[in-house]
């Protein structure tokens, strides 16, 4: 449970986990700080890290006694946290869970890409459902109009969502960025040009919700365009950014290979177009991430653009089939032209643009409406 104003608000993730807990291990993955660890803990009797039945591998006492095969006695449930920086990890949480399902329960948390971390040598599929947990949402905080300011200014990183101070948050914002280089690529990449990927990830904000052109970052940072492209991946599977594929539809000219970036923490964006759209970007993503890893759909965010640059934001597909398309627009502003061509040259059915005012009106089956109005009706999470 996290406090947010004065109501304690349970995360999206809770209802789903404990039904998999009784199934097979439940791995949650997520950017750092967004609040795995408080999810994890809210399962055990008593919500603390000093639980027996919490273990940090970052934390000496527990790493000797999980390389030792040690696991505290009577309890049901066991999380291990960051045990992933450990390069035979794999190994080590098969034989707990081979050797205690199901008269004991894992949850294996981790500020990575867990999925990817796991896979190679002795693979644990089969053993673990794979959890993505998302910063909070519209939905998760209320859905209310005046919500929709907060996460804009704040995020929804928990710390700095609920302190709703400037301060705290440039402060914060810092901290985690400095955490992400210094630390977490540290302990699991061989990464030399630390100073490099510092000047990249302070970059990246100025190029989200326009086709990412590695070449053009490339020249700017002086490297090579393999190594800005092994480091965005790095990025990537820290949580700290995602990239978006084009959608291609055989009945328009779609552009093939660029991909768009954002964000997993949109305030960190300055200008207010750009947040705003990456903000939507990641509402949608988390939709699509939540019904893959919860209903087992496949799940894609896309947006699309034509070789003559007609772009409409954001399709999500379902099980390959285009379901909606959604033009963000931090204006009450006219139907972007770009939104009627593609409908009648695709199968989406449903294209929406969403802003941040209050006008919601349909025009030729385009539903134009304020963003929290759109998160209901959609059912985002």
């Amino acid at each position: 449970m996290v406090k947010y104003g004065k109501n304690y608000l349970p995360r999206y993730l809770e209802t789903s986990i404990k039904h998999d807990l009784s199934e097979k291990m439940v791995f949650v993955g997520g950017p750092r700080q967004v609040g795995k660890t408080t999810l994890a803990l809210g399962f055990l009797d008593e919500p603390s890290r000093r639980h027996k039945s919490y273990l940090n591998w970052d934390v000496v006492q527990n790493r000797a006694s999980l390389m030792r095969g040690e696991l505290p006695g009577g309890q049901e449930l066991i999380i291990l946290d960051e045990i992933h920086k450990y390069a035979h990890w794999r190994n080590l949480v098969k034989g707990f869970f081979d050797s205690n399902f199901p008269a004991r329960k894992f949850i294996i948390t981790g500020s990575a890409r867990l999925d990817y971390y796991s896979k190679g040598g002795d693979s644990l599929m089969g053993r673990y459902f794979y959890h993505r947990l998302h910063p909070f949402s519209l939905a998760e905080i209320g859905g209310a109009r005046s919500d929709v300011d907060v996460l804009l200014r704040f995020g929804g990183f928990p710390e700095p969502l609920i302190k709703a101070d400037t301060r705290f948050w440039r402060r914060w914002r810092n901290d985690r960025q400095q955490l992400i280089i210094r630390e977490d690529m540290r302990d699991l990449e061989l990464v030399r040009e630390i100073s490099l990927m510092e000047l990249l990830a302070e970059e990246l904000p100025h190029r989200v919700g326009s086709p990412l052109s590695v070449k053009k970052l490339s020249e700017a940072l002086q490297a090579s365009p393999r190594s800005v492209e092994r480091w965005i991946q790095i990025l990537e599977r820290l949580y700290y950014c995602y990239r978006l594929f084009p959608f291609g539809s055989r009945t328009i000219r779609a552009v093939k290979k660029e991909k768009k970036l954002y964000l997993w923490d949109w305030s960190q964006i300055h200008e207010s177009g750009p947040r705003f759209e990456n903000m939507v970007a990641s509402h949608l993503l988390k939709y699509c991430h939540f019904m893959q890893d919860t209903e087992g759909h496949r799940m894609q965010l896309r947006y699309i653009r034509d070789t003559d640059k007609r772009e409409v934001d954001f399709v999500v597909i379902k099980n390959d089939e285009p379901v909606f398309a959604v033009e963000s627009k931090s204006g009450e502003k006219n139907i972007n032209p770009a939104i009627f061509y593609f409908k009648k040259r695709t199968k989406i059915e449903r294209f929406y643009q969403v802003h941040l005012g209050e006008t919601d009106f349909e025009k030729d089956g385009v539903r134009v409406l304020p963003f929290h109005v759109f998160s209901k009706e959609v059912g985002l999470v």
